[in-house]
């Protein structure tokens, strides 16, 4: 019997037989194909994965993001009935650390309905061997949940969704297409100009050369989940690396084994990203009626909730891995490397005060 074609087989057929894809759909292919995705078919978490996250570096991250929707919980009235939902959960490292804390609050415990948004077989047995005393529920569409007031947390999600590319040339905006040339996957652009007309008022003065992306999954996501939010109640929190306001600039990388990578050399064994537009997410969680709050560091969204005063004292409790603690503390606030490159976003019903953002 022959072997199924694996996915750079699959895509460069789909190429010859359907002519250049978007990068997009290039993204999609790489990312969610349903037997051959990266995100399909490992665990990209860890010193053994490609990428290392906030929650794989200290239970701080975690725990005051627990602390963060306990708070929110509790300016809600202490609702009887609630849907927690995580959104990319990985190892269920953030969740663990998120409902130790949550659930010292008296009810919180008693009205969880926990949601976990999970395609990976692998990373859903890791999340159930975490979280199983507190009944997990995967799900894999947003309209599968309850009519119950809705908290949602994303930790390095939205930077891999798919985006598309286009690239300002002389006769307008072309998009960026995914191809074969001698056998190899190369970049080009469609021949076919973007009228000026469909490009928003932001990148109109772009010069020539200039490359703007488009999250139009991350917009997609946003919206359903806005639209649920502000039906229900609730908030929204992205922790994730982006940028404040719609601009232009290439931010498309691939990451393998912690190192950066050819996007295009190994689809399925590389990780592919880009950096949020936050300000595309904000517009879409306002008009759907949701409060948006001013986008702020990683970095002083945890001090704002305490990261010191919580370094400090797991310190002093242990005062062997004192050294680890702070260098932990470091890496997640520090300037030169999580401070402030990743960005804390947060769109919630009217009438609540997130913790964690400046007033």
């Amino acid at each position: 019997m022959n072997e199924s074609p694996s996915l750079p087989e699959l895509i460069d057929m789909q190429i010859r037989t359907n002519g250049p894809m978007s990068l997009a759909t290039y993204m999609g292919l790489c990312l969610t194909h349903p037997s051959k995705g990266y995100y399909r078919t490992s665990d990209p978490l860890g010193t053994k994965g490609d990428f290392v996250t906030a929650p794989e570096i200290s239970q701080m991250f975690g725990e005051l993001v627990g602390f963060f929707f306990v708070n929110l919980w509790q300016q809600m009235g202490s609702p009887k009935a609630f849907t927690l939902l995580e959104l990319g959960p990985g190892r269920g490292t953030l969740m663990a650390d998120m409902l130790r804390v949550a659930c010292r609050a008296e009810g919180f415990r008693d009205g969880l309905d926990l949601r976990l948004f999970e395609t990976n077989p692998a990373l859903i047995a890791e999340q159930n061997a975490r979280l199983e005393p507190y009944e997990p529920k995967w799900i894999s569409d947003f309209d599968k949940l309850s009519a119950e007031p809705l908290l949602i947390v994303a930790n390095e999600f939205f930077d891999a969704l798919p985006v598309r590319q286009f690239v300002r040339a002389e006769d307008g905006w072309h998009e960026r297409m995914v191809g074969l040339d001698d056998n190899k996957r190369v970049f080009g652009l469609s021949p076919t100009p973007i009228p000026m007309s469909a490009m928003p008022e932001a990148v109109a003065d772009a010069p020539v050369g200039a490359v703007f992306e488009v999250g139009i999954a991350s917009g997609e996501v946003m919206s359903r989940l806005s639209k649920a939010v502000a039906v229900k109640g609730g908030a929204i929190l992205a922790i994730d690396y982006g940028y404040e306001q719609t601009q232009t600039g290439e931010t498309l990388q691939g990451v393998r084994r912690h190192q950066f990578a050819d996007v295009l050399e190994a689809p399925g064994e590389t990780d592919l990203s880009t950096h949020v537009d936050f300000g595309a997410l904000s517009t879409v969680a306002a008009n759907a009626g949701l409060m948006v709050q001013p986008l702020t560091t990683q970095a002083a969204f945890l001090q704002h909730l305490g990261i010191n005063e919580r370094a400090k004292a797991l310190a002093v409790a242990n005062p062997g891995s004192a050294s680890d603690v702070e260098q932990a503390r470091d890496r997640l606030v520090s300037p030169q490397q999580m401070g402030t490159l990743f960005k804390a976003f947060c769109a919630a019903s009217p009438g609540l005060v997130p913790p964690g953002f400046a007033p």
